[in-house]
């Protein structure tokens, strides 16, 4: 039975239809109630409550880390997709019949829609009490990625949870691991930066290709490369330690001996190269006019985020995007594959074997790479529940969802559940005892990964102290620990499909 907090929510955000302000889930009494305590600011969102946020003031608590990882991948399906067809499944009129909703263990899936993630629901956890403040994509898409509003003062300065993990394990690269703490793949840079944090900490994004990257050779030859490094050096080498141009001219000359370091060495080069074979096992093969094409670009960034790890060449945080999940429109056309169906094969091709392949690869404690890695899915926020719009689509939401696998984390675990048609939640499913938000999702990585998310920094610009995860030293955030609790319930196979409208929990 929901609690208090939720019946009362519950009733306040009633269905009223798809507008952002008094649609299914923001009433206007929670609008201005929001709007009045800066929901652009730093941490007041729908999943807040009054008694929550007074006792933030006065409490005070110890970080509790999970510390079961090396390293994260953390996966980011811009444009928001749709929990209800997809990681928390409600069936109704409006379902296709190829969903073919197929219970496992208890929890209902649709297994025609992503068949070969449906095979491994042992690996992962969904999280399906999550709530997103607001429904902008741009806003919540950097919101996810820097764990705090990004209008806000310190927001506007704000690394990427990617940059926080770069700081934090940069000494301890070895001198033989070559590659950045932070590498970003298929986000055509379009991925949020080191904020205040020095350069050293920014993304290296990559565009994955069969081929690897151009840019580890010279066109000219190594010999005429490090002649004219050599050269550089003689010019600019008193000017890049202790210089009076500032730390911008420092950071830019260990730029260029890290880019140098990782050229003409065969170790990297490797890990952005792969085989034809790999290309389709991870994106299988689609048609562009008369030609046969062999992968895509998430299928490709997986299967380099598998080679990064498995190169061990210093790389603790992966970052990738896949695009293409807004569907105001003709979300189930088939012929279209950048609606729901296409962007859920290529998602399932390159997850699932992502994950197969980890689970396969032996890691450097005794288990496997997933044993050591945190895998990360979730969009930026939701989409409309039940039938679908007057445009055959469905509109921004705030109720989605997150997934966890690796680590530790408990396989084929539900943690929260929803009403009949997915709009709200019933129970939150996790100690906190309320909506799920990105900043708990940071406060669970840098858990996962032994980093205090209670840390305050006091070297931002504006003295004001920059906290990894605001608020989290008070309690108000928070890693999701349920997620590493292992259910009692014993793991089951499919079985046949069941009825609409059963509710899971």
């Amino acid at each position: 039975m929901a609690n208090k907090y939720y019946k009362e929510l519950n009733e306040v955000n009633a269905p009223r239809g798809n507008s952002p302000l008094t649609g299914p889930t923001l009433g206007r009494r929670e609008f201005f109630k929001l709007a009045g305590a800066g929901v652009a600011g730093a941490m007041v969102t729908t999943g807040m409550t009054s008694e929550l946020l007074a006792a933030s003031k006065v409490s005070a608590v110890a970080p509790s880390l999970i510390n079961s990882a090396l390293n994260c991948i953390f996966v980011l399906m811009a444009g928001a997709p749709s929990s209800v067809d997809t990681f928390d499944l409600k069936q109704g009129s409006w379902t296709p019949a190829d969903f073919n909703p197929t219970s496992f263990s208890g929890t209902m899936f649709p297994q025609g829609l992503m068949p070969e993630l449906a095979k491994q629901m042992n690996k992962f956890a969904i999280v399906r009490s999550m709530r997103a403040p607001a429904l902008v994509h741009p806003l919540q898409q950097t919101w996810a990625q820097i764990a705090r509003g990004p209008s806000s003062a310190l927001g506007k300065i704000a690394p990427n949870i990617g940059s926080v993990v770069s700081l934090e394990f940069e000494s301890q690269r070895t001198a033989s691991q070559k590659l950045p703490v932070f590498v970003s793949l298929n986000t055509n840079f379009n991925v949020v930066g080191p904020g205040y944090f020095n350069g050293l900490h920014a993304p290296f994004d990559v565009t994955a290709a069969p081929t690897g990257l151009g840019s580890l050779a010279n066109a000219d030859g190594q010999a005429t490369f490090e002649a004219r490094y050599n050269a550089l050096k003689s010019i600019d080498s008193k000017l890049r330690t202790n210089s009076p141009l500032g730390d911008d001219a420092t950071t830019l000359g260990s730029f260029y001996d890290r880019g140098k370091s990782m050229m003409y060495d065969p170790a990297v080069d490797a890990v952005f190269k792969f085989t034809t074979e790999e290309q389709v096992r991870y994106g299988g093969t689609s048609m562009v006019g008369q030609n046969t094409v062999n992968g895509n670009g998430f299928g490709n960034s997986c299967i380099v985020a598998r080679n990064i790890l498995k190169a061990n060449q210093g790389t603790r945080f992966i970052h990738i995007r896949h695009d293409g999940w807004d569907h105001h429109d003709d979300i189930y056309d088939t012929a279209d594959n950048g609606r729901l169906h296409g962007r859920a094969k290529e998602f399932d091709l390159g997850m699932s074997a992502l994950l197969a392949d980890l689970a396969a690869t032996p890691g450097t404690r005794g288990g496997t790479l997933l044993d050591e890695t945190l895998v990360v899915w979730m969009g930026e926020f939701g989409r409309t529940v039940g039938p679908l719009t007057g445009q055959s689509g469905r509109d921004h939401y705030f109720q989605h969802f997150a997934c966890f696998a690796g680590a530790g984390v408990s396989g084929g675990k539900i943690i929260g559940s929803t009403s009949a048609d997915g709009g709200y939640i019933t129970e939150p499913g996790w100690a906190a005892n309320r909506p799920a938000q990105y900043e708990d999702v940071a406060a669970t990585i840098y858990s996962t990964l032994g980093i205090d998310y209670t840390t305050v920094r006091n070297d931002d610009p504006f003295g004001r102290g920059f906290e990894y995860v605001p608020f989290a030293a008070q309690g108000v955030w928070g890693p999701i620990n349920d997620l590493f609790v292992r259910s009692s319930a014993p793991v089951r196979g499919p079985i046949a499909p069941r009825d609409g409208g059963r509710r899971i929990g």
